[in-house]
């Protein structure tokens, strides 16, 4: 089993391509040819593949998403996009940089990226882009390569949200970024409702940065309007004669799914299909992971019954535990599809607003989110898990010059591939630190013949869901869980299980069929464990440093 494959098929689109570049100077790029484009950027929080209709999942059929599907409709839909560390803090610093966490130093939720670390907005504003950003940031230090930027403090809050605007002038407060949390949220920032003794109020929006330090101003309203608000009136105010990246980053939907007033009736009397995994038994998986994870029926349903849950009490009485799963269940997917309902309806005000302004022909349109989440497969909530729900990305584009209506495109793409891509788009090579990939090609069903067939996932931040590695193709799935915190900012400093799992896809999409050591699988695994070592070679991140996880590694491979 080769990571590099080539095919007749790809071999032939390789060579149409060739032909068509060959009909133009190489000088001329695409962003000479059409004009360079604008970039739209928008992206939610934890919005899951399963939540946006256009995916064809069971939430489809009574949650819709129309104006996030109109991009799909008019451009393209990635299958695999995929994130390579799937938690808020680190997948934003990949986008950015094109890097996994081990090259731009973001592991876990309590790093910061350096701002002096090169990224793609730098890039552009650099090439004549008026750049800007609004909305969560999460990087803990000062957005670097914006123009313009209005930034949550930390998580932010859903209502009324504080906001912190890049100054005029550095000033004396300015030597401390704003967008800081508490020492719990640092460590924690999980899939709100947070752990146990974590956080002092893990319901409450208060972002725990007083309106009276520099630069923070409480906006009225519900958090994703007025990012959106913020974003329009900069489009308005922007200066004409230049391209412009704009970054429109939602809170919404991450936890603890405070929803807008005008949603509190909506759903209110549809039953919300269940996954057919909701109530898996973990026993096929590996010590590595079957005890571990955020759990509807345990940590979910526990906070929900508290008299101060954010949407409301969860009144069980009288349930069994089954019945009282289940009513989790509908509570939380319904909070969370009201969020997601304010996100569909903003973009549609985006999407407007470039269609008033004649702007849909030169203005790349993408639509994501910063990871997958769990939405009650193996009754999980949260993200952090490489397991398909966790792993894969929503992701829209939408670029009348370059994509044909409808695409639906099925290469391994990754997070890390974001920055290049739109690098490319605007007619600029990416720099040879950035370890993504443009796919330009690929949305032009032009997929290079070298493109990868598997990726590389890690997360790092050790806890109640184990540090863990992996490889993932377009069939199979292999996890090592080695359980280890490695001195990883954040991490629980106690070992966990070891485990292997391996998952067949093609036979088994929701993974519920740990096939780790079957002898049919024999051949695959071995193929798989040296694919894995030649791309952990391959992107640098080998583990020398780590000398007991090599141990551990030589022990149980």
């Amino acid at each position: 089993m080769k990571i590099e494959k080539t095919n007749r098929r790809r071999f032939l689109k390789a060579v149409a391509a060739g032909a068509a570049t060959l009909a133009l100077p190489r000088s001329i790029s695409l962003a000479r040819a059409t004009g360079r484009p604008n970039i739209l950027f928008i992206m939610a929080d934890d919005h899951a593949v399963n939540a946006v209709s256009c995916y064809g999942s069971r939430l489809g059929t009574v949650a819709k998403t129309p104006n996030i599907d109109r991009i799909a409709a008019e451009g393209a839909r990635l299958v695999n996009c995929l994130c390579t560390n799937s938690i808020c803090v680190p997948s934003r610093a990949t986008i950015l940089t094109g890097q996994y966490s081990h090259v731009n130093g973001v592991y876990t939720l309590a790093d910061r990226l350096d701002p002096e670390k090169q990224n793609v907005a730098k890039i552009l504003h650099a090439a004549g882009y008026q750049t800007a950003l609004f909305g969560k940031w999460h990087l803990k230090s000062d957005p670097a390569g914006f123009d313009d930027w209005n930034i949550l403090p930390g998580q932010g809050r859903y209502h009324n949200p504080l906001m912190r605007e890049k100054p005029t002038e550095k000033q004396p407060g300015d030597k401390k970024a704003l967008d800081t949390q508490s020492n719990a949220e640092k460590v924690n920032d999980a899939n709100q409702p947070t752990e146990p003794n974590e956080a002092s109020d893990p319901y409450s929006e208060e972002d725990r940065t007083e309106e009276k330090s520099v630069g923070l101003k409480t906006h009225k309203g519900f958090s994703t309007d007025v990012i959106t608000d913020l974003s329009l009136e900069w489009l308005k105010k922007r200066d004409k004669k230049k391209p412009f990246l704009l970054m429109t980053h939602f809170k919404s939907p991450h936890a603890p799914w405070h929803f807008a007033e005008r949603h509190a009736e909506m759903y209110k009397d549809v039953e919300i299909p269940e996954p057919e995994s909701l109530f898996e038994n973990l026993m096929h998986r590996s010590a590595g992971s079957r005890e571990y994870g955020f759990r509807i029926d345990e940590a979910l349903l526990q906070q929900m019954q508290n008299d101060d849950y954010p949407t409301g009490k969860l009144d069980t009485t009288g349930m069994s535990p089954e019945q009282k799963a289940r009513t989790a269940y509908q509570k939380y997917l319904k909070d969370y599809l009201r969020c997601v309902a304010a996100i569909d309806e903003n973009v549609g005000k985006l999407l407007e607003f470039l269609r008033e302004q004649n702007l849909e022909d030169n203005t790349v349109v993408i639509y994501t989110s910063d990871q997958g989440l769990f939405l009650g497969e193996h009754g999980y909530i949260d993200k952090r898990w490489m397991y398909e729900e966790s792993l894969r990305m929503p992701f829209l584009m939408r670029y009348p010059p370059l994509i044909r209506p409808e695409t639906v495109n099925d290469d391994i793409i990754i997070n890390a591939d974001f920055a290049p891509t739109l690098l490319d788009l605007a007619g600029i090579t990416a720099p040879a630190e950035m370890q993504g990939r443009s796919f330009r090609d690929n949305l032009r069903s032009r997929t290079p013949a070298d493109w990868r067939t598997a990726m590389y996932y890690r997360y790092w931040q050790h806890g109640s869901r184990p540090a863990h590695y992996g490889i993932r193709t377009d069939r199979y799935k292999l996890i090592f869980f080695y359980g280890l915190p490695l001195n990883m900012k954040g991490a629980e400093k106690t070992p966990t299980k070891v485990g292997w799992e391996l998952y067949d896809l093609k036979r088994d999409p929701f993974e519920t069929n740990n096939i780790y050591g079957h002898p049919a699988y024999r051949r695959v695994q071995a193929g798989l464990k040296k694919n894995l070592t030649d791309l952990k070679a391959e992107l640098g991140d080998t583990d020398d440093k780590y000398p007991e996880l090599t141990e551990l590694t030589k022990k149980y491979w």
